[in-house]
């Protein structure tokens, strides 16, 4: 028997800007157009843009990353109609590949300015920095952060239909109520609303367009009834997901594609972000979302993963005391921003900056653990690192040595 032909789905251009391309959207609305259609049971390639949509250079600059328009991001492709979903069905989502376009070999990690989207530790490093990561088959290595290659677990950031109106409404009822409760804190943005500028809408007439600007739902966060950007690192190759359908059609996108990512990207920026092809293969479940009582998408990850044993990680813990001395209540957040500084401090003493450490966190393959949530008042967070990825003995036995390992990529004053 002859090799079975995948389709493509949709392409995208790395020469045409992002907001021309009709196959690709911004917003989560039920009146995107739909840029294609699947068949259930098919297999199709379908092609994605970084989730900037081409804003970051392959350079020694953070300028990029300090100049981000965040009010055009995520840029998602889709929403494909898939045949014979109805509201109550549940998408199943088979991811069978992802690579990097050919065309374009490399990817990307950003820490963004603390004005400008920050990060989970932009109060200690709220300045932008970026690193650079080559492709070399399945590894990737950064001039940016030299001493350093390891095996990418490749993935998709975000994967979603469409929602409802009725389940639009509540995202912007209940986010905006958290914006208001939040009103007088100027020094943190919460959550972000509905916002008209930039945005894109496939084939949209301009009235139809309008009305998704207005509503539509930015692709920030990941949200309980469709998942979305949940940058889960280990749905990667052979893995499974199961959406709940919400429309006709199930309008389903995906993008945010990444190389590489640590447990919780906590730099925002924080995979190895890159323009790539996914191959998915769909199937309908016929009123899934009744049968498994499903009110979050559920999925199962594929074999593949970097292979680190139990006994070449080095484990960091960390609680809920802050790095004030103030005692929180079983606060995992606090726990593991303590956790992640705890990393930092201890590889600055190989020669590293704070900023290519942190940048690091965000896209190496670390493994972040709730490892006690019920001891009050302290909750408890660990990160594995794996030593394996570094050229150099790493482990506490070890005297360090420090070297000459450069800097990463800094935005120009």
């Amino acid at each position: 028997m002859g090799k079975q032909e995948i389709r493509y789905a949709a392409k995208v251009s790395l020469d045409t800007p992002a907001a021309e391309q009709k196959v690709l959207h911004n917003r989560w609305h039920p009146d995107v157009p739909f840029a294609g259609t699947i068949k259930n049971g098919e297999v199709v390639k379908i092609e994605c843009l970084d989730w900037t949509g081409g804003q970051i250079g392959n350079n020694d600059s953070a300028d990029d990353v300090r100049d981000v328009d965040l009010t055009k991001i995520h840029y998602l492709t889709g929403p494909f109609e898939i045949e014979t979903a109805e509201p109550g069905d549940v998408l199943l989502v088979e991811i069978q590949d992802v690579q990097p376009l050919q065309e374009q070999p490399w990817g990307f990690t950003g820490i963004f300015g603390k004005e400008n989207g920050g990060g989970f530790l932009d109060e200690i490093y709220p300045k932008p920095a970026k690193a650079i990561w080559d492709f070399e088959g399945i590894f990737c290595s950064s001039r940016h952060i030299p001493g350093v290659r390891f095996a990418g677990l490749i993935h998709p950031g975000i994967l979603g239909c469409a929602p409802s109106q009725d389940v639009l409404d509540t995202w912007n009822k209940r986010e905006g109520e958290l914006i208001s409760a939040h009103a007088h804190n100027k020094d943190r943005i919460v959550a972000q609303p509905p916002n008209p500028q930039n945005v894109h809408a496939g084939t949209a007439s301009a009235d139809v367009k309008e009305k998704i600007g207005k509503e539509g739902a930015r692709t920030i966060p990941g949200r309980p009834e469709h998942g979305g950007n949940c940058d889960i690192k280990n749905l990667s190759r052979g893995s499974k997901i199961y959406l709940p359908v919400y429309v006709k059609g199930a309008k389903f996108s995906v993008g945010d594609l990444h190389f590489s990512q640590g447990d919780g990207e906590i730099s925002f920026c924080g995979a190895i972000e890159m323009a790539g092809v996914i191959t998915l293969k769909f199937t309908m479940m016929k009123g899934g979302v009744a049968q498994l009582g499903m009110k979050s998408p559920l999925y199962i990850p594929g074999p593949v993963e970097p292979q680190f044993g139990p006994g070449r990680m080095l484990y960091f813990e960390g609680f809920s005391v802050d790095e004030h001395g103030k005692q929180h209540y079983l606060d995992a957040t606090v726990a593991y921003r303590q956790t992640c500084l705890r990393v930092i401090e201890y590889l600055k003493r190989y020669g590293y900056d704070d900023y290519q450490i942190y940048l690091l966190l965000s896209c190496a393959p670390i493994q972040g653990h709730i490892a006690g949530i019920v001891d009050i008042p302290n909750a408890c967070t660990t990160i594995g690192l794996p030593m394996d990825i570094f050229d150099f003995d790493i482990r506490p036995e070890t005297k360090a040595e420090n070297r000459d390992l450069g800097a990463c990529a800094y935005a120009s004053s």
